[in-house]
């Protein structure tokens, strides 16, 4: 099986689907899948079309869908919707991190609809295909012969909380680690967990949510992490290699190609 790669498109449809064009992804006439490693929306202004374009490749079941850390936050951000609008959306964290924005595109409602109108959206934001179609197929993580694909990296032993954890510890067994701890580890920087020593043996892990630039900036000491010098082409290391471009600033979305 052939598979095209990419993470946190952030719902940045054209960006998406240019950078397949480029790579064949529409002309392949082998057995092919495309691999999201989480984060699909939230940060671009595309929302309709890229759950459009997620859709139609889940029916032709051309589409392996990884959770990432803002399909966790869609989901929490439904669930205490009524709190959110209460206090003020704009003082939300779903504000800043995109939440928000996601559901007034895929409503068609503004914030002022939300507060007026909430529980007409909450019923629209719970019922959309995002919501009832998409996030329920999305797996922890998936595995080939030679790779696995997350969105922040495998659950670790770690020191800090999520985001912020700095020392990683490798667990033989975290595969059997419990949703929690697999919601967890979809914050980590993987870039960081790998070059302190947690890799799977005899597999490369794919991973999405940390921009590469952080790798080649403080690892390769190449470049800065944001800004004209930035370098946000995947980051190839030991035992990982990381695709998030941080789209809203490079303009681009990574994807790579496994035959596995």
């Amino acid at each position: 099986m052939r598979y095209y790669v990419v993470a946190d498109p952030h719902g940045h449809y054209t960006y998406l689907v240019e950078e397949l064009r480029e790579k064949g992804f529409f002309e392949d006439a082998e057995p092919h899948k495309l691999i999201i490693c989480g984060d699909i929306f939230d940060r671009g202004n595309e929302a309709k079309k890229i759950q459009e374009f997620v859709l139609d490749l889940m029916k032709k079941d051309q589409i392996i869908l990884i959770r990432g850390n803002h399909e966790d936050l869609a989901i929490e951000f439904i669930k205490n919707a009524w709190r959110y609008i209460q206090w003020g959306l704009k003082s939300s964290h779903h504000y800043s991190n995109g939440t928000v924005d996601t559901f007034c595109q895929l409503i068609d409602m503004n914030l002022y609809d939300m507060a007026i109108f909430t529980s007409k959206a909450v019923d629209l934001m719970e019922n959309t295909p995002y919501i009832k179609n998409i996030i329920p197929t999305m797996v922890d993580y998936y595995e080939t012969s030679n790779y696995i694909f997350v969105h922040g990296w495998i659950p670790c032993k770690a020191s800090g909380f999520g985001g912020q954890a700095s020392n990683f510890e490798y667990d033989k067994e975290w595969r059997k680690a419990s949703p929690e701890e697999f919601e967890l580890a979809r914050w980590y920087n993987g870039i960081l967990a790998a070059s302190q020593g947690v890799i799977e043996p005899n597999k490369t892990i794919v991973c999405g949510h940390w921009h590469c630039s952080y790798g080649h900036s403080k690892l390769e000491h190449k470049g800065y992490e944001f800004g004209e010098n930035a370098n946000f082409s995947p980051y190839k290391g030991k035992g990982i290699i990381a695709l998030d471009a941080c789209t809203i600033e490079s303009r681009k979305i990574n994807c790579i190609i496994i035959n596995d």
